[in-house]
């Protein structure tokens, strides 16, 4: 409950035996992730409404399904956990509304499009662009107000806006904070007080590509970070070399994976960037069970660096993804994607991989 950082203890609460008490540290190390963002609206404290951290807030949504037998859901928020949600209420008429004209942040519009095309082809009706001013029981139910609209009426509301780093008793300790209030480390994930390190979806990370300060909750760049925190602290020179925010989502029977930079993020960097888009089959197509994916590569107009890429389709699209990410982390450029020596045979891929397809197209 609290850290003092003079004399190296923390004040820890027993919930077994009811007590307070204080307890010493050589070294500290927080982890107490991100909780989900709520909004200062007015209604969140509804019983009809839902967040999802832990397991038990499953619990919780399970628990309400059984007893209310709900009908109708809305989820606040398209982005990985909205998505989710939304897919695992797929029995409930199920609605996601959301200020962005798309889902999935980390896809431009174009490939977003075909996430949509997937929501709405399994009965997930699409509110977009939309915002939420509110919430009122009313009825048995939930109105989700909306600006300028009429309201959306519910069952039960799963508020899924996204994650804000978990760091109220860092910040009363007087450690440094960066975006959205998230913990301020270095490369070995120190804090700058001596003997405290900080790791996971609470601290701020360089991003890979751009170099800038930025929030990455992904559980990879997590775990990696623990790694470099016990490494540090055994007196190995391990170091965090950052984050580009590797991502892949299954959306019914799709999946949707991207790295790096998107064009969008491009544009907000002030990067200038150029793209290609290509939508090769899965594996041979004279092999049968082959089904079409689409693939995109941003890459840097003047030095064809290597920026992002998003893929989206049925089969090998988290392999293709994987080796994108790994050409960005190698500092490959967008055109040597046609020199990768990837695995053939036609069940698994063509002789021109969709890879270095989009290297040729680059070229």
């Amino acid at each position: 409950t609290a850290i003092d950082r003079e004399h190296k203890t923390v004040t820890v609460f027993s919930h077994g035996e009811g007590r307070e008490y204080v307890e010493s540290y050589d070294k500290l190390i927080l982890s107490p992730g991100a909780r989900p963002t709520q909004p200062k609206l007015p209604g969140t404290g509804l019983d009809r409404l839902f967040t999802l951290r832990t397991v038990e807030d499953t619990f919780a949504m399970k628990d309400f399904i059984n007893a209310e037998s709900p009908r109708s859901a809305v989820v606040c928020g398209g982005g990985f956990i909205g998505l989710e949600v939304a897919e695992n209420l797929r029995e409930l008429d199920v609605t996601i509304v959301q200020r962005p004209r798309h889902l999935m942040s980390p896809f431009d519009a174009d490939m977003a499009a075909l996430i949509h095309q997937e929501m709405r082809a399994h009965g997930v009706r699409l509110a977009l662009g939309r915002s939420v001013e509110g919430f009122e029981e009313r009825d048995g139910g939930v109105d989700v107000l909306l600006a300028g609209e009429e309201p959306l009426r519910a069952d039960m509301v799963v508020l899924a806006i996204g994650v804000t780093p978990d760091t109220a008793l860092a910040d009363a300790a007087g450690l440094q904070t960066g975006i959205k209030g998230s913990i301020v480390v270095n490369d070995r994930m120190e804090t700058g007080i001596e003997d405290i390190y900080a790791v996971g979806d609470a601290v701020q990370v360089s991003h890979l590509v751009t170099g800038d300060d930025a929030l990455i909750s992904l559980a990879g760049p997590a775990n990696k970070q623990g790694r470099v925190a016990a490494d540090a602290i055994c007196g190995l020179d391990s170091r965090f070399a950052g984050a580009q925010g590797t991502s892949v989502i299954k959306v019914f029977d799709l999946t949707a994976a991207a790295t790096g930079l998107s064009e969008a993020a491009c544009e907000r960097a002030g990067i200038a960037h150029d793209a290609v888009v290509l939508s090769p089959m899965s594996h041979a197509g004279y092999y049968p069970g082959g089904k079409v994916m689409t693939l995109k590569v941003v890459f840097e107009r003047e030095t064809y660096r290597l920026l992002g890429a998003q893929t989206i389709g049925y089969e090998g699209v988290d392999k293709r993804i994987d080796v994108l990410a790994t050409a960005i982390f190698a500092g490959l450029s967008a055109i040597q994607l046609k020199d990768l020596d990837l695995a053939y045979a036609p069940p698994y891929s063509s002789a021109k991989d969709p890879v270095n397809m989009a290297g040729f197209m680059v070229e």
